[in-house]
């Protein structure tokens, strides 16, 4: 990752690429198809983990790609994966046969459970996974408080489902607004609930929401001790939507 680009900086291995899951539901072979195309692309400095069933992980030619493992049964023996994410755990200390394996992302609820389960988290040096649409969008308010919660506890996380636009719109999550969230401390509710495209801005130089800006250094660092990735069964629509703002060249 270029740090002296603020665009890498920000944006750079940010969507793990889940393009089995809903809503675009592929078959593993259109899948990996899609896939190689978003590694092609003009845009792939943006392109992290390809996010796949454990269930189906026989399913993958050898190659180098690296694998986020959703564990919907157990990983076969033998299988290389770089991380793997988990439904939520009643004992957190259940994650520990996966650890061995990488980065281990626990899927969080946001109810009045979240500060003891981040504590978990934290103390059995697990990572927090977050949905952000899907069966319910979680609100301003609680989303917010995850991020803030998080942060307080040096807890990487990832979000994942609902953030098919960059900025938000018609009750829906954006990507930026949740970036800025993670970036901006202090006020992740006012982030969360900007609606206005032009209140963002993203250059070589910056990140920038209102009056905020942040430097490519200090994305590097939000990147690595904050947010993470975000999960995204397309690669293309995030990519879009920031070339529609003017954010990446088409």
């Amino acid at each position: 990752m270029a740090d002296t680009d603020a665009r890498h900086a920000l944006l750079g291995r940010l969507i793990d690429h889940a393009p089995m899951f809903p809503p675009a539901s592929l078959q593993p072979s259109d899948a990996l198809v899609e896939d190689a195309r978003a590694a092609a692309s003009q845009h792939a400095f943006m392109l992290a983990r390809l996010v796949w069933p454990a269930s189906r992980l026989g399913e993958l030619p050898p190659s180098d790609r690296a694998i986020s493992a959703v564990l919907d049964a157990p990983i076969p023996p033998g299988i290389r994966v770089e991380a793997v994410e988990t439904p939520p755990l009643v004992d957190p200390a259940a994650g520990d046969a996966a650890i061995a394996r990488g980065e281990v992302y626990v899927e969080t609820p946001l109810d009045g459970g979240l500060d003891v389960r981040l504590d978990h988290l934290a103390e059995h040096g697990l990572r927090a996974k977050v949905r952000c649409g899907g069966a319910s969008v979680p609100s301003v308010d609680a989303l917010a408080g995850f991020v803030r919660a998080c942060r307080e506890r040096g807890l990487v996380f990832k979000a994942t489902a609902g953030l098919h636009h960059a900025v938000r719109s018609n009750g829906e999550h954006g990507f930026l607004n949740l970036l800025a969230a993670a970036t901006f401390g202090g006020d992740e509710e006012g982030a969360l609930a900007e609606d206005d495209p032009s209140a963002f801005a993203l250059d070589n130089g910056s990140f920038a929401w209102g009056e905020r800006s942040a430097s490519p250094e200090e994305l590097v660092g939000v990147r690595r001790d904050v947010l993470h990735s975000i999960g995204s069964c397309s690669f293309f629509e995030p990519v879009d939507e920031l070339a529609s703002l003017g954010m990446l060249p088409r």
